[in-house]
């Protein structure tokens, strides 16, 4: 399996257009970036980007996704080719995952593995915060807050329903960001240090920073689920909702603290990313500058590079091929070929 690029465009106005079997970049009519599309799995445009019809047809008849967002990475559109994948999993789908009886036992023991997934990654992020950290205070609270972790993993275990398995995640959630400032460096904090977790529109500059991964992280979830023939709309934790991608957000959950959370606290403690980076909207909403998206851009595509042992596979696996490997097992899961589903929680 190949680890192909994702191409993420942030100059406002660029225009792409198709030249040969080469995607071609121009800003104000100047050439400023070619790449072959045999290198692309997906394109992706911030903003007020202009695509030529010529160059979306093409994508969509290699199978290749064209993504459009907001300057702040919020989703508007997705444009790609014919549905591909077995019908029969998705229909398999459909029966095990909608929210009737006959499915309920399956939808709470994979939802649990999710969220089991998340938990467990998380409490990696805070433990590896508390050794690192050189104040003993802060270093007692992550690891307090690494315990709780540990005994929701527990009460997890035994939860009867998806409601439970929701409260219980979000109140893991709640710990989890009220201790987040404290994984950053003492001079990051009063700048960084989020006030919970906020959204549409994020408040401060760390969530700013965090909602940018997940918009991209969610897109290679949503490819991920795709491309091994799964329905992205129809979820085993998040409602279905139109328009929501809510199994693509089931599967981005134990991905959130490997390939945004550690990234995003490793640019701010680096001062890769500082408080000049954003801009505060009326209103009260935080934005990141083009030029700190663009940094931000490299830095996750630079991630998704990385090497990590699979835990179950036992292999040398690119972070970036995880989420296409677990939705492999996941359909495995769907279709009765494996017991359950197991996530990706390296060590």
């Amino acid at each position: 399996m190949q680890l192909l690029n994702t191409l993420y465009v942030t100059t406002p106005e660029a225009y792409l257009h198709l030249d040969n079997d080469t995607l071609r970049i121009e800003v104000e009519r100047e050439t400023r970036l070619r790449v072959p599309l045999h290198h692309l799995s997906a394109v992706v445009c911030f903003g007020h980007v202009m695509v030529s019809p010529i160059l979306m047809h093409r994508l969509a008849d290699e199978g290749k996704s064209l993504v459009l967002l907001d300057g702040n990475g919020r989703f508007k559109a997705r444009l790609e080719g014919p549905v591909s994948g077995n019908v029969l999993l998705r229909q398999a789908q459909h029966c095990r995952l909608l929210d009737d009886p006959a499915s309920a036992d399956f939808c709470v023991t994979a939802a649990k593995s999710c969220i089991a997934g998340k938990l467990k990654n998380c409490r990696q992020v805070l433990l590896r915060g508390a050794r690192e950290s050189g104040r003993e205070g802060d270093s007692a609270e992550l690891s307090a807050t690494a315990d709780e972790f540990a005994r929701a993993l527990a009460r997890l275990e035994h939860a009867p329903d998806l409601d439970a398995v929701r409260g219980i995640e979000g109140d893991a959630a709640k710990r989890y960001f009220a201790v987040f400032g404290l994984l950053l460096r003492p001079e990051a904090r009063a700048d960084f240090t989020p006030n919970g977790r906020t959204r549409r529109p994020p408040l401060d500059r760390m969530n700013a920073l965090l909602s940018f991964f997940y918009s991209m992280l969610m897109n290679d979830c949503r490819s991920a689920v795709e491309s091994v023939g799964l329905d992205p709309q129809i979820g085993l934790l998040h409602a279905v909702r139109p328009g929501r991608a809510a199994l693509a957000l089931d599967l981005m959950e134990e991905f959130r603290p490997l390939l945004a959370d550690r990234l995003a606290l490793t640019l701010v403690n680096r001062r890769q990313i500082d408080a000049a980076d954003f801009l505060e909207r009326p209103g009260g909403a935080v934005t990141l500058k083009d030029e700190a998206r663009k940094r931000a851009v490299v830095a996750y595509q630079e991630r998704k590079q990385e090497t990590l042992t699979h835990p179950l596979l036992e292999t040398p696996l690119a972070l970036g091929l995880a989420p296409f490997v677990q939705a492999r097992l996941l359909a495995r899961a769907v279709r009765g070929d494996a017991e359950v589903y197991l996530p990706f929680t390296p060590r």
